[in-house]
C-alpha cells in the first residue's frame, strides 16, 4: 500500500524521497526491516498471551535429554511469523502483481491449515489434531489454485527466444540471407529450471512425450502433479523438520535468502540474460516478501532458539513448507528443491526409512527392527548425545552449503 501512496505523491508533488519505493532494493530492505520489528517487538507480547491463555505444548517423554523440561512451552507462535510476513508484504509490494497475490494466499491458506490443527490440540485435548486426510485435502487444493493459476493467467509468462521464418518483416540481412531468424517474446510455458540438463530448462509436456503425437495437451496435468506432490512434500517436511529449537526457522531462513537471490537474479532482464537463465517478468517483486518472510524468521528465531520461550506449532511449520514450495514454483525452481530443502528432504526420508524398515523386518522376522535409534535424524542424533544447539547449528551449516550449491547450478548445463 505504501509503495502506491508514494508512487502518487512522487508523480504529483514530487515529494523528496519518495521516489525510492520505485525500487525492489529499497522495498525489500524496508519488508526485511518491518519484519524484524514486528516479530520481535510483538512476538514477547504473544507469548505473553499465549501463556495467559495457558497455550501451552504437550510434551510426550520420548527419552530425549531436556525434553520433559519443554512441558507447557506456549505453542502456536507461528502466528507471529505470519503476521511478520503478511504486514510487511501488504504495506511494501505491489499488491496488484500476480505471484504476490498467490503468495498470500498461500500464507493464508496453509496457516489456516496449521492453526485449526493447532487449535484442536490444544483447545480440544485431541493429541491428534487436524486429521491427516483433511491437511492432505486442504494442502491439494492448495497446488491446484496455484498449478491453474499458473497455466492460465496472462501475466504469468516467460521470456523465450522464438524462430520464426523468414517474412518481408524481418530485418533485409535476413531476408537476403533466406534464412529463419530469432526474436524474443513473452509467452506460456511449461517450461521450469532443472541443473545438468540441456540449457538448464525442462518441459513438463514431454514426460509424456512417450505416448506419440498429442502429448502436449496433457501438460497441464503433468504440471499439477508436480506441484501437488512438491507443496505436499515440503510443507510436511518442514512440520516434521520442527522438531527441535530453532531447527526449522533459521533453515528456512537460509531457503528465504537463497529463494530471494533466485528470484532478483530471475526477475531482472539484464542478469537473467548475462547469467543465460530463463528471464520471468514481473518475478522480481517476489524478492519483496521474501525478505518479510526471512525477517519473519530471524524475528521468531529470537524467542525459540534454545531454551526456546515459544514453538511456531503446526501454525508456523506448515505455513513455512507452503511458501517455499510455491515460491520455488512460481520461479521456476521447483526443481532445485531436493537441494535446496534437502534438510527437510533428509527428515522425510529418515522417518519414512524407519517406518518402512520397521513395518518390513516386523512382517519378515516377527520383531520390528530400527535402522536410526529414532527419527526423525534430529532426533537421532539427540539419542546419540549430541546437545540440541549442536544439532541446529550443524545441520544450518549442512543448509548453507546447499544453498550454495543451489545457486551455483544455475550455471551448470
Amino acid at each position: 500500500m505504501l509503495y502506491y501512496l508514494f508512487t502518487y505523491l512522487n508523480k504529483e508533488f514530487h515529494l523528496p524521497g519518495s521516489g525510492v519505493f520505485q525500487y525492489i532494493s529499497f522495498r525489500t530492505a524496508m519488508a526485511v526491516i518491518f519484519s524484524l520489528f514486528i516479530t520481535t517487538v510483538y512476538g514477547s507480547r504473544l507469548i505473553r498471551f499465549l501463556r495467559a491463555q495457558q497455550v501451552g505444548e504437550t510434551v510426550r517423554n520420548l527419552g530425549l535429554e531436556g525434553q520433559m523440561q519443554k512441558q507447557g512451552t506456549p505453542t502456536m507462535g507461528g502466528l507471529i511469523i505470519l503476521l511478520g510476513i503478511l504486514v510487511p508484504t501488504l504495506l511494501f509490494a505491489k499488491l496488484d502483481n500476480i505471484y504476490v497475490i498467490l503468495m498470500i494466499v498461500t500464507t493464508v491458506w496453509t496457516g489456516i491449515i496449521g492453526f485449526v490443527d493447532d487449535y484442536i490440540k490444544v483447545f480440544k485435548k485431541d493429541k491428534e489434531g487436524l486429521a491427516g486426510r483433511f491437511k492432505i485435502m486442504g494442502q491439494v487444493g492448495l497446488a491446484l489454485i496455484i498449478g491453474w493459476t499458473m497455466y492460465f493467467h496472462p501475466d504469468i509468462v516467460v521470456r523465450q527466444q522464438v524462430t520464426l521464418p523468414t517474412t518481408n518483416t524481418a530485418p533485409l540481412e535476413v531476408q537476403q540471407r533466406g534464412t529463419d531468424y530469432y526474436f524474443t517474446q513473452n509467452v506460456k510455458s511449461t517450461k521450469t529450471n532443472i541443473p545438468f540438463y540441456k540449457n538448464n530448462e525442462f518441459d513438463y509436456a514431454k514426460v509424456l512425450k512417450f505416448i506419440g503425437p498429442g502429448y502436449e495437451k496433457y501438460a497441464l496435468l503433468v504440471f499439477l502433479i508436480f506441484v501437488i506432490v512438491i507443496i505436499t512434500a515440503v510443507s510436511n517436511g518442514a512440520n516434521i523438520t520442527d522438531g527441535i529449537d530453532g531447527l526449522a526457522t533459521g533453515t528456512s531462513a537460509i531457503i528465504g535468502i537463497t529463494l530471494a537471490i533466485l528470484a532478483y537474479v530471475s526477475g531482472n532482464t539484464v542478469i537473467a540474460d548475462y547469467l543465460n537463465i530463463m528471464y520471468i517478468p514481473n518475478s522480481g517483486e517476489l524478492v519483496v516478501f521474501a525478505g518479510a518472510f526471512v525477517g519473519a524468521c530471524v524475528g521468531f528465531l529470537w524467542y525459540n532458539s534454545y531454551p526456546a520461550q515459544v514453538f511456531m506449532g503446526d501454525t508456523g511449520s506448515l505455513a513455512i513448507g507452503g511458501i517455499i514450495a510455491a515460491f520455488a514454483i512460481m520461479i521456476r525452481k521447483e526443481l532445485l528443491i531436493p537441494i535446496l530443502c534437502g534438510i527437510f528432504l533428509i527428515e522425510n526420508l529418515s522417518v519414512i526409512i524407519q517406518v518402512s524398515y520397521f513395518k518390513y523386518t516386523k512382517k519378515k522376522f516377527g520383531e520390528g527392527r530400527r535402522i536410526f535409534l529414532m527419527s526423525p535424524l534430529h532426533h537421532h542424533y539427540q539419542k546419540k548425545g549430541y546437545h540440541e544447539s549442536k544439532i541446529v547449528t550443524r545441520f544450518w551449516i549442512v543448509g548453507i552449503i546447499l544453498a550454495v550449491i543451489t545457486i551455483v547450478t544455475l550455471k551448470l548445463r
